[in-house]
């Protein structure tokens, strides 16, 4: 009898002993985060490269110039957009690319046609300039991310367009209105859509980008339009299909504004 109740004890210890053990064992080390500590680090060319990264992002960057730098078209003449009162040959451009490149699928989409397209002066961020066109081209003229919008105007609509143009005296990018001006008053004299005259009550397909199509650059007038279409198209995409398509760049040097 007393072996056995010091068997008991002892085994009271043992199973004890071990669960005490079992617990610190299975706890585990936790860590808690209680501080975070950083310094910006400018990058200066006494800092110089580090090697590491340089050949690590060494090929991605290979890929993406190679990718750039890759020829569509060819330009006889560099396109500014500083040179020109009421129309610039790369404004000329933008409008019509715009139009030729977005018609075709608005036409398939709806069954109808493109009338109009305004574009923003202040867009064009670039020379196209003389020599061969790339797609990097197309991404400094184009760095926005603006997508096709085609918007529904009304005729007095297109006349209060007509007004602002007038108004803020800058060559923006038109194709299919044509606005003849005072040249003393610099009012409207005539407005005519594709060589027929403006009808204030008719329904007018104008393509211009989602930013203007918003109210951008006070456009107010766009924010009038009761119904718009969403083409899912960049305008820099845009323009490098049109590069692609064309073998050399046009010079449009037609008059979309007239004074008389």
């Amino acid at each position: 009898m007393v072996k056995l109740r010091k068997y008991y004890r002892f085994s009271t210890l043992f199973i004890t002993a071990f669960s005490v053990f079992l617990l610190i064992s299975c706890g585990g080390n936790k860590y808690y985060n209680s501080k975070i500590e950083g310094k910006q680090i400018a990058i200066t060319e006494q800092t110089g490269e580090v090697a590491a990264i340089d050949n690590f992002i060494k090929p991605y960057r290979e890929h993406i110039d190679k990718e750039l730098d890759s020829v569509l078209a060819y330009a006889p003449e560099t396109l500014d957009k500083s040179k020109g009162e009421w129309q610039t040959t790369i404004g000329n451009l933008m409008a019509d690319m715009t139009v030729e490149m977005v018609n075709p699928i608005f036409e398939s989409r709806e069954n109808k046609n493109i009338d109009i397209c305004l574009l923003n002066h202040g867009g064009i961020r670039a020379v196209l300039p003389k020599g061969d066109v790339t797609i990097r081209t197309a991404y400094e003229i184009m760095p926005f991310d603006n997508s096709v919008v085609i918007v529904e105007l009304k005729g007095t609509e297109i006349r209060e367009m007509a007004n602002y143009i007038l108004k803020e005296k800058k060559p923006h990018p038109l194709n299919g209105l044509k606005i003849v001006a005072d040249k003393n008053s610099m009012t409207v004299k005539s407005l005519t859509v594709n060589e027929k005259p403006l009808e204030d009550s008719k329904t007018y397909y104008v393509v211009t980008s989602d930013y203007l199509s918003s109210g951008g650059d006070n456009m107010n007038f766009f924010k009038k339009s009761e119904k718009s279409h969403d083409m899912n198209y960049k305008l820099r995409h845009l323009m490098i299909d049109y590069f692609k398509k064309v073998d050399t760049i046009p010079v449009i040097t037609s008059k979309r504004i007239i004074q008389e």
